[in-house]
Formats: structure tokens, sequence, C-alpha cells
């Protein structure tokens, strides 16, 4: 397994592995194809500018699985006193001929690895159901967070 930093080139893989990873949640298709289209616009000016970072996992030069990774302003907080910023993990996909495998546990390990030359001590994710254990396992927890549709 090869692992490489994310570039503008996998605008394309990171919209696919997001959409099968909402896909596979549960999401219906025509909601999917809306959120595709403006999730691409987001991303790449921020794959080009480094805002959202990551890695890809390819076997054999294909991607098999990849972990998108932010850096978000965010005001002191008593999880993190002292940095007014946090890590942001999200669109972790393996795909499914590739899984269990250790492949995302291989990417949250390089995400850690990330976050630390960044300074960042703090960082959050939202977990699909399939990726709840791996994450409980890796010392991630629940927190108080709620939300709403406006």
């Amino acid at each position: 397994m090869h692992a490489r930093v994310i570039d503008i080139n996998d605008l394309e893989l990171v919209c696919r592995h997001r959409e099968s990873m909402f896909r596979e949640a549960g999401r219906d298709a025509d909601t999917l194809a809306t959120m595709t289209g403006h999730f691409r616009a987001w991303l790449a000016p921020r794959l080009a500018d480094g805002r959202y970072f990551g890695f890809v996992l390819s076997e054999d030069e294909v991607p098999v699985a990849a972990i998108g990774l932010m850096e978000i302003d965010w005001p002191p907080h008593p999880a993190h006193p002292d940095q007014d910023r946090r890590g942001y993990v999200l669109n972790v996909y393996v795909e499914p001929h590739a899984r269990r495998r250790g492949l995302a546990r291989q990417l949250m390990q390089l995400a850690d690895e990330a976050f630390a030359q960044r300074g960042i001590r703090y960082a959050i994710l939202h977990a699909t159901e399939q990726g709840r254990d791996l994450y409980r396992q890796l010392g991630w927890g629940g927190t108080t967070e709620m939300a709403r549709t406006l």
C-alpha cells in the first residue's frame, strides 16, 4: 500500500468517495447528486490552496482509500483552551473490496501525524455507524453537539 498526499488531481476521487460514503449510510440519490455538484465547486479551490488536505492510499497505483482533513478556525474552548483552531476529519472512505485490512486505521494515523505537524491538539469528526467502532478504538469519544435543519 502506497500513501501519498491528496492533491487537486484527486477532486473526482474525493467527490466519488464522499457520495459513496453517504449512499452507504442510506442517503437518497437525488439529495446526493445535488450535494456532490455543490461539494465539487466547494472542494476545488480548497484542494488547490491546501485548506483541504489529506491522504490517498493506493494499491498497484489504484486509489483504494482516502481521508480529508481541515484546520478550522474555532474559538478557544475547554477542550482546547489555548488554541483557536481545531482539526477536522472528513470523507474517510475505503473502497468495498479493500475493507477489513486496516486501511481506515492507517488513514487515521496519517491524520494524527498531519495534525501534530501543524500543532493541532484537538480534532473532531462526524462518524457513520460503520466507522464508530474504529474511532472509539482509536480514542475518539462523543461530544454534546446537536444539530437541526433550518
